[in-house]
């Protein structure tokens, strides 16, 4: 069975890695654009841009072979969260604009332009938390089958 959660374990390292590159690509590209102004609609971009960023470092540490990868389930399970909060920032940002709609209405992201592109970083940030999510799901879970195998018998016989 360590096969398995370890194969589960790569393919998801492999999918947050590729979710973070988008959303840091798409979130960079604005910031690079982004000419005057601050205040939030900076801060939640760059905020956004730091989760990517650490999403991808620890990403690709963590893609290495090694059983200890499973236990890093408590940071899985932190970067989960800062992802929903990113993906709750660009819901905020993107309902404001002309894109608006329904948070889940992610019709016509293949079209381009700037709805298409912010409706794409949505998904992908969304995406990207599940993952993480189900990588710590799954540390949590190797964790418990291994300590439940050390773990020793009862002899109350």
């Amino acid at each position: 069975m360590p096969v398995i959660s370890r194969l589960l374990s790569i393919a998801l390292r492999v999918g947050e890695i590729a979710f973070a590159a988008v959303v840091a690509g798409i979130v960079g590209s604005y910031l690079h654009d982004y000419r005057s102004g601050s205040g939030l609609p900076l801060a939640r971009f760059i905020y956004i841009e730091v989760v990517a960023g650490l999403s991808i470092l620890l990403a690709l540490l963590w893609l290495l072979p090694f059983a200890s990868g499973f236990f890093h389930w408590p940071i899985d399970l932190i970067l989960s969260f800062a992802w929903f909060a990113g993906f709750g920032l660009l819901v905020n940002y993107v309902n404001k604009t002309t894109c608006g709609g329904h948070t889940f209405d992610w019709a016509g992201i293949t079209h381009g332009g700037f709805c298409g592109r912010w409706k794409s970083n949505e998904a992908f940030s969304f995406l990207s938390a599940i993952f993480w999510l189900v990588s710590a799901l799954v540390g949590l879970w190797f964790i418990h089958r291994e300590r439940s195998k050390t773990a020793p018998a009862d002899d109350r016989a």
